[in-house]
């Protein structure tokens, strides 16, 4: 029977018409999910489009809020409506025109408050598909149709806010974000001392003098004309933020006669936000310090031998860049002459120098401490493993922490709602019980000063970012505030055990020579072995050009998954691989079985060289253990952290390590596939807690990625890691998973104190307020101290 005609389908000419039933080719649609904000809504997105029919793939991008669909349907309609049915705000952005993704810094834009009027300006603006704000660095990442930049900018002119233009598309490496302008201090100072002469004057004069008005006015309007311009933009959006509150609560005490009260709250408050954003820039700060770690320039070798300093930026890959004593790295690569020692810190955490000799990797802003050595670029500036750092924190701060998502809920319900009671307040008694006017309507206005959640919107940003950046200081790259905050649940931990609790470079310790010659069994096994890139095979191989055998070319060579190596050899077919591929192809018998049991025993990995009949030889490979897994593993346990360690070796091999380590359970003999299911089994039998999973290798990819939490060991230097994982560590040392552990219950502490200072001093004025004992400047003075005081506590963070 023929085939039909169209390009790429198998079906017979016979069936029905090719448009109506050949395969479709898969196509992409992108949504955004405004209410994607952490794993759980993702899994739940999940989980509900990969059962449909016609789906083949989801892509996720937390940060971003979108999902992208590969599918092979005639219509969307049955995507959305599950969507909508799962009660995800979804739309399309990749309709009608390609979209662009520029990245704009707002100098003025300091905190929430500013966030959310920008937010209300721009979303439903036509072209405007996307926004993903950075509060903390004062970015905005806006995703748009061609041509609509223009309008977004006048968009965000008419609120007040200039916006520079920083790149188009997505950058690999962000510069230092616009700091604020320089702050004047002369109207500050004229504000405060125009107030407190207008409290003196009216205590001395007992109220009703002219001078009094004529300095409230003074101190109003040299202190807080920038509030009441704020404050009318946000009224005209239709935005109760703190500045509209404050113009609201100011205006109507001038308005009743408390004019020295009036001048003296716009004073504090203007005085507070002076103070309250000092004190962002030291978070801010944090991460630009990872940014400064890189010099500007580099001494790179010139085609005529000579040696010329060049910006960073500039120096291309395989340029071969000189560094001398004392100097820091500028660029990611491997040295090629010389020998020193590295201080790695700044991108790994190790406390102690590493020796580096011709091979070894160095990355920028690492510091060369003894000798000179001479390296090739293997990365340019703007890929570098420091500005995948930066990169990673950067889009981490933009994705939302749980704790974050609840204040910025509570948020947008307490503000209008202490706003009606301020103006029930202001209205019921004097109608209803014959109150005082003046009285009521003073006390309204004090509920407003305290309707502004501001302390408690600011901790939580202010909190995550000093996290994130402590352990970015500390070689611990994390992916987002939701992993920061959920670290401290965990409860069970899977461990791979080659490159993780080992070092993952074993040696051949064992050899016998079952079957031929023992010299050959060396030369094939070695020949097989060098082709493959697993630690176990590598051992042999070295082994083999270490005896001084000449290894042979290998034809047909194929990797065995999870089992070993097959490939010919002057027309001979040769396996070299574990216990399991010995027994599928049967050839395993009584006396192996307990050769390998011996070996095995004795926490070795047994490999088998077999022909098509017969097993040739057997050789054993051992791996030692990193010195600081035992106290890793100890700190775990004390954390309250059960482990379980999954691994391809066999089960005896991997109760030995286990054991020699302190872990609570061990499995072996597990394919990669085996590792995935061993982790969905935890995650679907857990008791309570996050399930976590750390690896170093591609085998562990699957599991890493399903885990609640994946932990890649050793990143630096590595693009996949680093962008993949939910947690990188930069070196080698699984203790960094504890110091996470408590790096993110110290964080949970902050935020929990920062919620009840910032509630609990909003509770007592309300309180005060109803009883009549609070007074407008006190209010103020209360709300901004409380603001001041979360932020304080979250950048105790940095100094842990």
């Amino acid at each position: 029977m023929s085939e039909c005609n169209v390009s790429g389908c198998g079906c017979p000419s016979g069936a029905p018409s090719p448009v109506e039933s050949c395969p479709r080719g898969p196509e992409r649609a992108l949504y955004r999910i405004d209410n994607m904000d952490c794993p759980t809504d993702a899994a739940l997105i999940r989980n509900n489009l990969e059962p449909l029919d016609g789906v083949t793939g989801l892509d996720f991008s937390l940060p971003q809020r979108t999902v992208a669909v590969s599918h092979r349907l005639d219509s969307l309609a049955m995507i959305e409506a599950t969507l909508q049915a799962c009660g995800m705000r979804a739309r399309r952005i990749d309709t009608a025109v390609d979209h662009v993704r520029t990245v704009l810094t707002i100098a003025g834009m300091d905190c929430p408050t500013e966030e959310a009027l920008i937010r209300t300006k721009l979303v439903g603006m036509n072209g405007v598909a996307a926004l993903d704000f950075n509060v903390m660095q004062r970015r905005l990442t806006v995703t748009h149709s061609p041509g609509t930049l223009d309008a977004t900018l006048a968009a965000l002119q008419a609120i007040g806010f200039e916006a520079k233009v920083e790149s188009g598309g997505t950058a690999n490496v962000v510069a230092p974000a616009e700091s604020r302008p320089k702050t004047i201090w002369w109207p500050l100072v004229l504000a405060g001392v125009t107030a407190t002469l207008a409290e003196v004057v009216d205590w001395i004069n007992g109220g009703d003098d002219w001078t009094v008005v004529v300095l409230a006015l003074v101190s109003i309007f040299s202190g807080g004309l920038s509030t009441y311009k704020k404050g009318w933009i946000a009224l005209k959006n239709r935005n109760l933020n703190i500045n509209a509150l404050m113009s609201i609560a100011v205006t109507g005490a001038m308005l009743i006669g408390h004019w020295p009260e009036a001048a003296m709250v716009m004073f504090l408050f203007a005085l507070a936000e002076v103070i309250e954003a000092k004190s962002l820039d030291r978070a801010r700060n944090a991460i630009r310090g990872l940014m400064d770690l890189a010099p500007e320039t580099a001494t790179v070798r010139q085609g005529d031998g000579s040696w010329v300093a060049m910006p960073a930026t500039a120096v291309p890959r395989e340029a071969v860049v000189r560094v001398r004593p004392g100097e820091r790295i500028a660029l990611d690569g491997v040295v090629i002459s010389g020998c020193s020692t590295v201080n790695q810190a700044p991108i790994t955490g190790e406390s102690l120098p590493v020796d580096k000799t011709e091979g070894d990797n160095v990355f920028a802003g690492t510091i060369n401490e003894a000798g000179s050595f001479d390296y090739r670029v293997t990365a340019e500036a703007n890929h570098s493993t420091l500005a995948r750092i930066i990169h990673a924190v950067e889009s981490a701060q933009g994705s939302r922490a749980p704790t974050q998502r609840f204040v910025d809920q509570f948020a947008r319900i307490y503000t209008p709602v202490v706003f009606a009671v301020a103006l029930l307040v202001a209205i019921v008694p004097p109608l209803a019980f014959g109150g005082a006017w003046m009285d009521w309507i003073y006390k309204a206005l004090v509920l407003l000063v305290i309707a502004c959640p501001c302390a408690l919107v600011i901790s939580t940003p202010v909190t995550i970012v000093s996290g994130l950046a402590t352990a970015a200081r500390k070689g611990i790259l994390v992916k987002g505030g939701v992993y920061l905050e959920e670290g401290r649940k965990l409860a069970m931990l899977a461990l791979d055990k080659t490159g993780t609790i080992t070092h993952g470079k074993p040696a051949q310790t064992d050899f016998m020579a079952l079957r031929g010659d023992a010299n050959l069994a060396h030369i094939l096994a070695g020949s097989l072995a060098a082709r493959s890139d697993h630690p176990v095979s590598l051992a042999i191989a070295r082994a083999a050009t270490e005896m001084g055998w000449v290894l042979r070319e290998v034809t047909n060579f194929a990797a065995i998954p999870g089992r070993g190596v097959r490939g010919g050899i002057d027309g001979h077919t040769y396996q070299l691989g574990n216990h399991r591929l010995i027994e599928e192809l049967g050839l395993c018998s009584p006396d192996i079985e307990k050769t390998l049991d011996a070996l095995e025993r004795q926490g070795k990995t047994a490999v088998l060289l077999a022909n098509q009949t017969e097993v040739l030889a057997i050789f054993a490979v051992a791996d030692t253990l990193r010195e600081t897994s035992r106290q890793a593993i100890a700190d775990l346990h004390s954390l309250g952290v059960k482990t379980l360690m999954l691994t391809g070796d066999n089960a005896h091999t991997a109760e030995a390590i286990a054991r020699a380590v302190g872990i609570d359970e061990a499995r072996g003999n597990l394919l990669p596939e085996d590792k995935l299911k061993t982790i969905e089994s935890l995650l679907k039998n857990r008791q309570a807690g996050k399930v976590g999973m750390v690896g170093d290798g591609i085998n562990d990819a699957p599991a890493l990625a399903r885990a609640d939490i994946g932990f890649a060991m050793g990143a630096a230097g590595t693009d996949t890691a680093i962008e993949t994982a939910d947690v990188a560590l930069m070196d080698d040392d699984l203790r960094k998973i504890p110091t996470f552990v408590r790096l993110s219950q110290a964080t949970s502490d902050v935020l929990i104190q920062n919620i009840v200072v910032a509630l609990g001093i909003k509770a007592v004025f309300l309180l005060l307020t109803v009883i009549g004992q609070a007074t407008m400047w006190m209010a103020v003075f209360a709300d901004m101290g409380a603001s001041l005081l979360v932020v304080a506590n979250g950048l105790r963070l940095l100094r842990r």
